[in-house]
């Protein structure tokens, strides 16, 4: 018997976005565009999806114009050529009925010398990790020079017809970086205290908020885990978690995609919340929780190291009763979409046996 995902399916909306369901895709890194430029692969790619009915599309991260934001090849810029790569994007998906945002992106310490070496790799102290040197120190020059380029990247998205935007503040990259106590050991106002290491993220956001408008919608990206360490954490406790939002909100955030490996796992003792329910009830703000979605194993413990093929269609009850709690009011799906574009049709419609199943395979290709 399939499950009923009615909690999945109302429509949302908050500023700018108005959708016409609670899933959204996830934003995952794919590497298909030369030259940094979306091209006709990389526009069906997206509209398959929306024509998948997946209400919010969060595109692959995407680089800012500032040296060093780059860590990879391939991955789409969102500025200069780029945009008229991406205004096809985005009338492709609207076309299909879905909605759309870019995840501005920079890569911070994390990145590949190879993606161009004129440029050093830009974090808060040097540090891919702690105790682990790589590229420079930002001077306050850069600090201004990153801040401005986030709000530019969101003004010309806004222009080119997306619904919204995401500050990637996520997964060890820049912005993270200042949040981490790990990797962030300045002595000056960005460094020390949570509220300093905070001041980069909120000025970013500030500075967006002041590009776009009050009406379109910021959607902010952070996690406790890290690449360089998945034990990390920003928050020990609610208290503390409460402290960093609070700052984020004030600066203008809407909505917090809280990402985890697992969106099952509660994240303080004591309580069953993940990390995007405790993300919603401290900070009054609507939450997107993400992890493993349908899927048998994490995507750093799982299929990302493996051949195997991973179902497809596991925890959706778990998914459907959380939602319907309204834990929190979105949910993105990652590599369940990556292989099958109409897996929400297929779970919706009780057809959960013709999902494709994800495989370390399907990287290599745009389905």
């Amino acid at each position: 018997m399939s499950t009923d995902l009615s909690p999945l399916l109302q429509p949302f909306s908050c500023k700018s976005l108005k959708l016409r369901n609670r899933v959204a895709m996830a934003p995952m890194t794919r590497s298909f565009s030369p030259g940094n430029v979306p091209n006709d692969a990389v526009v069906k790619y997206y509209q398959r999806r929306a024509e998948g009915e997946i209400g919010l599309i969060i595109t692959e991260g995407v680089e800012i114009n500032h040296a060093g934001a780059s860590g990879f090849p391939n991955v789409p810029k969102i500025y200069g050529e780029a945009m008229t790569g991406w205004k096809r994007v985005v009338d492709a998906v609207h076309a299909a009925g879905g909605q759309i945002i870019p995840q501005l992106w920079h890569v911070g310490a994390v990145r590949k010398p190879e993606t161009d070496d004129a440029a050093p790799a830009y974090s808060p102290s040097g540090l891919f990790a702690p105790g682990k040197k790589n590229g420079v120190a930002m001077t306050k020059d850069d600090i201004n020079e990153v801040i401005a380029a986030f709000a530019e990247s969101a003004k010309q998205s806004k222009e080119a017809g997306f619904d919204g935007v995401e500050i990637h503040g996520a997964h060890g990259y820049l912005i993270d970086q200042f949040l981490w106590e790990g990797t962030n050991i300045r002595d000056d106002e960005y460094g020390g205290s949570l509220e300093n290491r905070a001041r980069f993220a909120c000025e970013i956001v500030k500075a967006v908020r002041a590009a776009v408008g009050e009406d379109f919608a910021i959607v902010f990206r952070f996690s406790q885990w890290k690449q360089q360490e998945y034990e990390a954490k920003l928050a020990n406790t609610p208290e503390q978690l409460k402290q960093l939002l609070n700052l984020l909100v004030d600066a203008g955030v809407d909505i917090f995609h809280a990402s985890t490996r697992r969106f099952w796992e509660p994240e303080f003792e004591g309580s069953d919340l993940n990390l995007a329910g405790w993300t919603q009830k401290l900070a009054g703000k609507p939450a997107i929780s993400v992890g493993s979605v349908g899927l048998t194993e994490d995507f750093i413990s799982g299929t990302f190291a493996s051949d195997k093929p991973a179902v497809e269609k596991s925890g959706i009850d778990e998914l459907v009763k959380r939602m319907a709690n309204h834990e929190f009011e979105l949910i993105a799906v990652g590599r369940a979409l990556l292989q099958d574009p109409q897996w929400l049709q297929k779970m919706r419609d009780g057809k959960e046996d013709e999902v494709k199943a994800f495989s370390k395979a399907s990287l290599k290709e745009l389905v």
